[in-house]
């Protein structure tokens, strides 16, 4: 699979052929949120998207805290995040915030995923119970061999969030800039800290699934904590100010489960049950 994630992630960075107020895939295919382009019509759009209608393993998913399964094997999640110099584009379907230098690594299982690019759906494509927040946060990694893990935070509002000041400036500039050149233009963001992103996570989730965007490759590796940031209403209404109004809601609608499990990392949890083994 190693070669359709090097398209994937072409996919998420940057959309380089498109018609006004229509993403595409680096094909020129059109996909979109509603009508006759909304995700119940991506697998039929073009014959490199058919795994997103006939896929078995596809996110998001609705994580029902009811049926986990406790996994005393897995580790913390081991992020090594720093200040490194950014992009910030218009992918005509999310705004991305694009590193062309090393910004960091996320450790699983003793394998380091390099860290590409963050974007941001509205509202959270993931569900908690059945419940969708106002915002998520994707950061895709990717190893040396090509393969995806994305570390998503699901945000509720509240307090400002301290990570999203630093671009809040680039944000407008990235709007006004798509008044008058053509979506994709990148406008420099500068160096952006992580540091606020290393934030220890107690408890996560983590399953199998795919890209939540055309052409929905599969084997991604997903890690959602499950303690949700927070973020102003104000802010991220600004997140979504660049895009066409047709795709400021831009969540894929959950995904059928067809006999996957989600594990779950609690520290406590995990700490508890080592102390009262014989």
């Amino acid at each position: 699979m190693a070669a359709s994630h090097g398209n994937a992630i072409f996919v998420l960075l940057l959309c380089t052929l498109f018609l006004p107020s229509l993403a595409c895939d680096s094909g020129g295919v059109k996909f979109g949120y509603t009508g006759s382009i909304g995700p119940d019509f991506w697998g039929n759009l073009s014959a490199d998207f058919t795994r997103c209608s006939n896929g078995k393993q596809q996110s998001p998913i609705d994580i029902d805290t009811n049926n986990l399964v406790h996994e005393l094997n897995m580790e913390p999640l081991h992020r090594n995040y720093t200040a490194a110099n950014a992009t910030l584009v218009d992918n005509i379907f999310n705004v991305a915030l694009r590193y062309e230098e090393a910004a960091g690594v996320l450790s699983i299982n003793g394998v380091k995923y390099t860290l590409k690019q963050m974007h941001w759906h509205s509202p959270s494509e993931h569900t908690i119970n059945g419940f969708r927040f106002p915002l998520e946060l994707h950061m895709v990694h990717t190893n040396e061999n090509g393969n995806i893990t994305v570390l998503a935070f699901l945000y509720r509002f509240g307090r400002p969030d301290p990570f999203f000041e630093q671009i809040q400036d680039k944000l407008a500039a990235l709007n006004a800039e798509g008044c008058k050149a053509e979506k994709g233009s990148p406008v420099p963001a500068g160096s952006v800290s992580l540091l606020t992103m290393r934030q220890h996570v107690h408890i996560y989730y983590r399953y199998v699934g795919s890209l939540t965007t055309p052409p929905c490759a599969e084997n991604v590796i997903w890690n959602i904590p499950a303690m949700p940031r927070e973020i102003t209403p104000q802010q991220a209404a600004d997140l979504m100010a660049p895009l066409d109004e047709g795709y400021r809601r831009n969540s894929r609608p959950t995904q059928q489960m067809n006999g996957r499990t989600v594990q779950l990392y609690h520290r406590f949890w995990g700490k508890k049950k080592r102390r009262s083994s014989p």
